[in-house]
């Protein structure tokens, strides 16, 4: 089977089920695929610091490894972190176990070589400088969603306690570039990070009901992983790797200034696309970029501007712009039909589903869609 299949897709996705901080007052509803979507998009600014100051990395291995703690987490469901952190480094082979047989069981037919990649991180702790990043990258995410329901949880016996837990993890990776920025408010890293966060507030199919609600963030996350696992089955290089990841993690970014402008209105209203498009480049110039280190301005842009397009840069390599889309529209599918199979239905989820199947069969010919539409069709998938 190839390593872009259903079940894994639904592994992630079902991860929007698993919500955060549910001990505690939540202002608004945080779920593991929303952090570990913000984790991805941290650890790409605190790689990026790390390279610009001559810092080898090994942004495929940053990337996959990301990848497998967020299934690790996901198979191991919404234990405190305080006990998950526990049993991992004092369980390490135990745990390991269990969720490589949770993996075999939840996506029987993986890629075998994705699997034993998977299986080598979770028996060997890891120590390289990607996953230190990552580690990190956690710790930020993990502050941002703090600092966002401290004042409601003010009263709760041991919430001192836990902001000084999760600072203490987060000095202990100073030596990482790019910490003091991430860490100081007001620095542009600092609000960069935030900005990021905001997209959560960004609900998907916003105006119709449905089971389990998705942010944008958490969307962008599930078309950033379906792209790498499309790349490890073409045999993709490094660098179209880094540029088709980051794009597809990106490619909603604009949002964050914009909200969302449905497709209806930008087909069926004569150059509102072009309109939009160009307004979409100058509020990412004037909010976005000044936030970004001048080294990485370049490549930014390469990753957020006209993100479904096929791109040969001379610098960058290849971006498999059309692919990106044909990611994008299968992720918009599952958040419609897997609602649909949870038994909450309406007119707009049910056309949506049937007009995004149409437009997969025109445009996910790259990514094999069509399969990945059949298998999903054949899944159990009940919410009761």
């Amino acid at each position: 089977m190839p390593c872009l299949n259903a079940d894994i897709l639904y592994l992630f996705f079902d991860s929007a089920n698993m919500h955060r901080w549910n001990d505690h007052l939540r202002p608004v509803d945080l779920t593991e695929i929303d952090k570990q979507a913000h984790k991805a998009m941290i650890s790409w600014v605190l790689a990026s610091y790390e390279e610009a100051a001559g810092n080898h990395v090994d942004w495929t291995r940053l990337i996959e490894h990301g990848m497998f703690s967020f299934i690790q987490r996901a198979v191991l469901t919404d234990l405190k972190p305080q006990v998950f952190h526990r049993i991992v480094a004092e369980r390490r082979g135990q745990v390991a176990d269990y969720v490589i047989s949770e993996f075999d069981r939840l996506v029987p037919d993986a890629d075998p070589a994705l699997r034993s990649r998977f299986r080598e991180y979770l028996y060997d702790e890891p120590r390289t400088k990607e996953d230190a990043v990552l580690r990190a990258a956690h710790y930020l995410a993990t502050r941002w969603e703090f600092n966002l329901i401290y004042d409601s949880n003010r009263s709760i016996y041991g919430i001192d306690r836990t902001r000084e837990e999760i600072d203490e993890q987060i000095n202990q990776h100073l030596d990482l570039v790019g910490m003091k920025d991430a860490m100081s408010p007001g620095s542009g890293t600092f609000s960069l990070i935030d900005l990021f966060g905001q997209l959560r507030f960004q609900q998907r199919w916003a105006r119709t009901p449905r089971i389990p609600k998705t942010s944008v963030l958490g969307h962008s996350l599930m078309v950033a992983n379906m792209m790498y696992l499309h790349d490890c089955d073409i045999s993709a290089d490094d660098r179209s790797i880094y540029n088709d990841y980051y794009t597809g993690l990106f490619h909603d970014l604009p949002e964050v200034l914009t909200k969302d402008v449905i497709t209806p209105i930008k087909v069926n209203v004569d150059g509102l696309a072009a309109l939009l498009e160009d307004f979409e480049h100058d509020l990412i110039e004037s909010t976005i970029m000044p936030l970004i280190d001048d080294v990485w301005k370049d490549r930014f842009r390469f990753l957020v501007y006209d993100p479904f397009s096929d791109e040969e840069h001379p610098e960058y390599g290849i971006r498999r712009g059309s692919d990106v889309k044909a990611c994008d529209l299968f992720a918009a599918y599952m958040e419609a039909f897997i609602s649909v199979r949870y038994g909450v239905s309406s007119s707009a989820l049910r056309e949506g589903c049937q007009g995004i199947r149409d437009k997969l069969v025109e445009k996910g010919k790259g990514i094999d869609a069509m399969a990945l539409v059949d298998r999903l069709d054949k899944m159990r998938i009940r919410f009761f």
